[in-house]
């Protein structure tokens, strides 16, 4: 019976381990905006340094009406023309947290 209680342990300390180092090299979403004459541009990317080509990023009104859709490029940047209203950005990697930027989060570069 110890045998068995001792297997079970080191099962389950072999599953711990493994669990604490996936999450140890998680990764989550970044992205930073900025003004540019008459656009936005935003470079999407993770915090493990990471590119997100080919990601979409999209711009909202504060109804939550999509205003526009844009995929990141090879740089993983996605330039916007500058609406005529207020807006926030958001790009969703698919994981837990989607990356927002409001308006007023944005200067010029």
């Amino acid at each position: 019976m110890k045998l068995i209680t001792k297997k079970r342990a080191s099962l389950l300390a072999l599953s711990l381990s493994g669990l604490f180092s996936v999450s140890a090299h998680a990764h989550f979403p970044l992205m930073s905006c900025w003004l540019e004459t008459d656009k936005v541009v935003c470079q999407a990317g993770y915090s493990d340094g990471s590119a997100a080509v080919d990601y979409n990023v999209d711009m909202f009104d504060y109804d939550d009406n999509l205003i526009a859709k844009v995929s990141t490029d090879k740089r993983s940047i996605a330039e916007f023309e500058l609406p005529g209203t207020d807006f926030y950005l958001v790009f969703d990697a698919g994981h837990e947290n989607p990356v927002e930027v409001d308006v007023v989060e944005i200067s010029e570069k």
